[in-house]
This record gives C-alpha cells, structure tokens and sequence, in this order.
C-alpha cells in the first residue's frame, strides 16, 4: 500500500513538473512564433481559456503524470542509463515515437490545424514527457 502511496503522490508531482514545462514550452513557441497564437484565439477551434471545460486540460497532465509513474515503476531497471537525464532520453526515446506521433498524424488528418501547430505540439509533448520522466528517475534512484 506504501508503494501505491508513493507511485500515486510522485505522479502527481510528475504531472505538475510537465504541466509547467508544458506551459513554459507554450509561451516561449507562441513568442517565436506569433501566428501559432492567433490559431489558438480562433475559438471556432479551440475553447476559450476561461471555459469551464478546459479544467480538463490540466487534469490531463495529472492523470499523465500518475500512467507514467505506473510504467516508470514497472520498467525502471531496464532502462539503460547511469544519470536522470540518460534515463529519461531513453525512454521517452521509445514512448513517444509509439504513442504520440501515430495520434498527431490522425490529429492532423482529422482537424483543421496547422502542421506548425502539429509540430509545436509533438515537440512540446517529448519535451513534457522527458521532464516528466526525468523527475521520475530522480526520484526513484
């Protein structure tokens, strides 16, 4: 129950470390690129940030965060790496290909979005996912 316990409360914290990375990563691509931001305006698309719906939205990252301290937990010892950092590349090395660029490319096909919007968000979740997995093997030394 312990380790459920602890899994639990170090996804959570994981979860917080990528929705900050995730929402610094965001600011920083909009400053570079301002017609990303002028999409994201476009409410015919997207919600407006101050609907209540969007709470999903950072749930979301919690919810993450708690999956890939469950999988960190199952597969830790047979990532290869000596530091965090190695660690995290290696895995999310693996991960993200799998998992996010098969849902980016129906994304694509499927909504009226940019591919610069596609692009800064596949970026921006390896990037969420490294911190997130980083955090983890410091943590779990």
């Amino acid at each position: 129950m312990k380790n459920c316990k602890k899994l639990f409360i170090h996804g959570l914290l994981a979860g917080l470390v990528m929705l900050i990375v995730g929402m610094i990563f965001g600011q920083l691509v909009n400053m570079m690129f301002p017609t990303l931001a002028v999409q994201y305006d476009n409410t015919n698309l997207f919600r407006a940030f101050d609907d209540p719906a969007m709470i999903w939205y950072f749930i979301y990252f919690f919810v993450l965060g708690v999956g890939i301290a469950w999988i960190w937990e199952m597969i830790k010892d047979k990532i290869k790496g000596k530091t965090a950092c190695q660690k995290a590349k290696n895995i999310v090395s693996k991960y993200w290909p799998a998992v996010l660029l098969p849902g980016m490319m129906i994304t694509y096909s499927s909504f009226p979005v940019s591919f610069g919007m596609i692009l800064s968000w596949s970026i921006g979740s390896f990037v969420q996912l490294y911190a997130g997995f980083w955090f983890l093997a410091k943590k779990n030394k």
